[in-house]
C-alpha cells in the first residue's frame, strides 16, 4: 500500500460560491470523486479547492464574478457580503486552517483576503507555503494550440510546487516590465531609472527563465519513466532569453539581458513592451515517439501528453519533497480509453496524490472502489455514497 499523502483537504466549506449558497464536505486523504449531471456543481467544488493556492483559481475568473447571484446570505467569517472558502488541510507539518474569499468591503472588489490558522496573511503568496495545486480542465485540451501565455502559466504553477519564491520573482519582473514600458511610452525618460528597472528585469527575468528551464528538464526525465500507455513528452523552453541562458552562467546571462534591454529601448517604445524577456518565452512539447510537436497531434494525443506531464510532476514532487500536489482533474477520465483510465487511477494511488476528479458517469470510477471518497453532486448538494469495487 502506498504511504498516505502528506497534503490533503480533509474539510471544505464554501459559502456564496458560484452555485452554492453553502456546502460542507468532510473527507480524508483518499482521492475524491465527484459525479453528477452536467451543471450539478462539480467543477465549482474543484474551483474552490484551487483557491487554496495563490492566484486567480482554476477558471481565472474575476472575484466578483464568483459571487453567488440571487442569494442574500452573508459569509460569517467576513461579517458581510462576499464569497468565502474555509478548509482544513493536512500537511507534512500538521493540519492548517485556511480561509479565503472576496473582500466584502463593498462594490465589485477584486481583493482576495487570506487567513491562515485564524490570522490574516499578508497576501496570497503565503498559501504557497502550505498548498500546491495542479489542475487539468477541458479548456486546457487546447493548451498546445493556443497562445504561449497559457503554457507559461501551466509550467509556472508546476514550478511553484518546488519553489514558492518563483511567484514573487515573476511579480517583481512583471512590475518592472510594466513600469519600464510606461516610461518609454509616456516619459519623462530618466536613463538612470530605466537602468535600475532593466537591472531588476535582468536579475528576476533570468531567475524565472532558469527555474522554468530546470523544471522542464526534470519533468522530461520524470516523464520518460512514466506509466503504461501515456506517451513520454519532450519538454523544453524556447525564446530569446532562454537562448541567452543556455550554456552560460546566470550572471553572464543577466549582463547580456540587461544590455539587450538597454539597446532595445527605441524599438520597445514603439512596440509598447519589451521584445525580449521570459514574458515572451514558450513551453515547447513534443511527442517523442513520433518526433512530432504536440500541437500537431490528435486531440487524444495532446490530452495524453498533458496527463503525462501532470503525472510526472506529481511523481517528481513526491520523490524530491515527499509531498505530492493536490490534483484537480475535471472530466479527465471521460475521454480516455479503459487502459489509460486504469493507468491514471493506478498512478494517482501510487504517487499518493489527493486527486479531485469529476465525471457524469460514476461507473467510470468504480475501479477505484474504497480507495477513493465518492460524492454525488445534484443541484449543488453534496452526498457521500459508497461504491463497491
Amino acid at each position: 500500500m502506498p504511504a498516505p499523502p502528506a497534503l490533503a483537504v480533509t474539510r471544505l466549506t464554501v459559502t456564496r460560491f458560484r452555485s452554492y449558497a453553502s456546502a460542507r464536505l468532510e473527507c480524508d486523504a483518499r482521492p475524491v470523486v465527484l459525479t453528477g449531471e452536467n451543471g450539478a456543481g462539480k467543477t465549482n467544488i474543484l474551483e474552490a479547492v484551487s483557491f487554496l493556492a495563490p492566484g486567480r483559481g482554476m477558471r481565472r475568473a474575476k472575484l466578483s464574478e464568483i459571487e453567488r447571484i440571487g442569494d442574500s446570505s452573508a459569509a460569517e467569517w467576513t461579517g458581510g457580503p462576499g464569497w468565502a472558502i474555509a478548509a482544513t488541510v493536512a500537511t507534512a507539518n500538521g493540519a492548517v486552517e485556511i480561509g479565503t474569499g472576496r473582500d466584502p468591503a463593498g462594490g465589485e472588489s477584486e481583493r482576495r483576503l487570506v487567513h491562515i490558522d485564524g490570522r490574516p496573511a499578508k497576501g496570497q503568496i503565503a498559501l504557497a507555503e502550505h498548498v500546491c495545486v495542479v489542475w487539468l480542465t477541458p479548456q486546457m485540451d487546447r493548451l498546445f494550440l493556443e497562445g504561449a501565455a497559457g503554457r507559461r502559466r501551466f509550467l509556472d504553477r508546476l514550478v511553484f510546487g518546488f519553489d514558492s519564491g518563483h511567484a514573487g520573482r515573476l511579480t517583481k519582473y512583471e512590475n518592472a516590465l510594466r513600469e519600464r514600458a510606461r516610461i518609454l511610452r509616456d516619459g519623462p525618460v530618466d536613463p538612470a531609472w530605466l537602468s535600475t528597472l532593466e537591472g531588476q528585469m535582468a536579475e528576476t527575468g533570468i531567475a524565472v527563465a532558469a527555474a522554468r528551464a530546470d523544471m522542464a528538464r526534470r519533468l522530461e526525465a520524470a516523464a520518460a519513466q512514466g506509466v503504461g500507455p501515456f506517451p513520454a513528452p519532450g519538454i523544453t523552453m524556447v525564446g530569446a532569453v532562454d537562448a541567452l541562458l543556455a550554456g552560460r552562467p546566470a550572471l553572464e546571462a543577466e549582463d547580456a539581458f540587461r544590455k539587450a534591454l538597454a539597446e532595445g529601448r527605441r524599438a520597445d517604445a514603439v512596440a509598447g513592451g519589451a521584445t525580449i524577456g521570459p514574458h515572451r518565452s514558450d513551453l515547447a512539447v513534443t511527442y517523442r515517439a513520433k518526433d512530432m510537436p504536440a500541437e500537431l497531434g490528435s486531440t487524444g494525443e495532446q490530452k495524453a501528453l498533458l496527463i503525462a506531464i501532470v503525472l510526472a510532476n506529481a511523481r517528481l514532487m513526491r520523490a524530491e519533497t515527499g509531498v505530492a500536489p493536490l490534483l484537480l482533474l475535471d472530466e479527465v477520465a471521460a475521454h480516455l480509453d479503459e487502459g489509460r483510465r486504469l493507468a491514471l487511477f493506478d498512478e494517482i494511488l501510487a504517487t499518493g496524490s489527493q486527486a479531485w476528479m469529476t465525471g457524469t458517469d460514476a461507473d467510470i470510477f468504480r475501479p477505484l472502489g474504497r480507495a477513493a471518497t465518492h460524492v454525488a453532486v445534484a443541484q449543488s448538494r453534496l452526498t457521500h455514497h459508497p461504491v463497491q469495487p
